[in-house]
């Protein structure tokens, strides 16, 4: 990997979430959809077993990590932003947490972790080589039983949201950002990276991952944030409930904002 090119990144993410609250987006009524499913599928995985090892990958300001060991459960995360780090750790949990790139765990062996959660580096790895390369490193320190649950930020919601609802669609037409079947393409500097499921299924074919299920995160949730902000407590409930009765129909996933794909070796 391109040294300058991998410093100039870390920058970019050092500089972006030193202004962005993850924690704030996850507390939000969108981001608790996608975070309440998350957590669902994870404990699904999980099924109470308490001797599983978790490795949370780009574990953020440890939202997931530290419900998870609070829960009783043994966690280990990596974190590549000094910022988010310095947040995670000042919440006092028994995560062990290490500073790292998804793109080299070689301070781990192989099949250490029963459970791997890879939810904030694919959103930010711009090449296809690197997605596949994240994913084969996850896959390395997979238990043969064990589940990977990774997240994608969906090609649709940016082309609609960004696009279209901010009208900023012709300026991505200009400036090559989107392509003709209007699939989102990344420029160098770019800090995010959008992906349809042909992506994914094509991501998981390189790397030998078998996909055992896959879910709309969070849904139409982040498309109707002022509407959602509007509901009451029970309507709210109502809209969680709906919303995990249908995250796993095919004909709703690709324009979620957010796909988690749970998948093994």
């Amino acid at each position: 990997m391109n040294f300058e090119r991998t410093n100039t990144k870390i920058s970019l993410l050092e500089d972006y979430y030193s202004h962005f609250e993850e924690d704030k987006r996850l507390k939000s009524r969108h981001g608790q959809v996608e975070f309440i499913t998350s957590l669902k599928y994870i404990h699904e995985v999980l099924n109470e077993d308490y001797s599983k090892k978790i490795l949370d990958i780009g574990a953020g300001t440890g939202a997931y990590s530290v419900i998870l060991s609070n829960d009783g459960y043994d966690v280990t995360a990596v974190e590549l932003v000094e910022h988010n780090i310095k947040i995670f750790k000042s919440k006092n949990s028994n995560v062990k947490i290490h500073q790292g790139n998804a793109l080299d765990l070689s301070m781990f062996n192989d099949n250490s972790f029963d459970v791997i959660l890879l939810f904030g580096p694919m959103y930010h790895l711009l090449k296809k080589e690197e997605k596949i390369k994240a994913l084969s490193e996850a896959k390395r320190l997979l238990t043969d039983n064990g589940r990977i649950l990774v997240s994608y930020y969906m090609n649709d919601y940016a082309i609609i949201t960004y696009g279209f609802i901010k009208k900023h669609i012709l300026e991505c037409i200009d400036n090559k950002q989107v392509d003709e079947a209007f699939h989102m393409l990344n420029l160098e500097g770019d800090l995010y990276s959008m992906v349809r499921l042909e992506d994914i299924d094509e991501f998981n074919k390189e790397c030998g991952l078998k996909r055992e299920k896959i879910v709309a995160a969070d849904g139409a949730s982040n498309y109707i944030r002022v509407f959602l902000n509007k509901l009451s407590i029970e309507e709210f409930e109502e809209f969680i409930k709906y919303h995990l009765s249908t995250c796993e129909r095919s004909d709703l996933l690709g324009a979620s904002a957010h796909l988690l794909d749970i998948v093994k070796k």
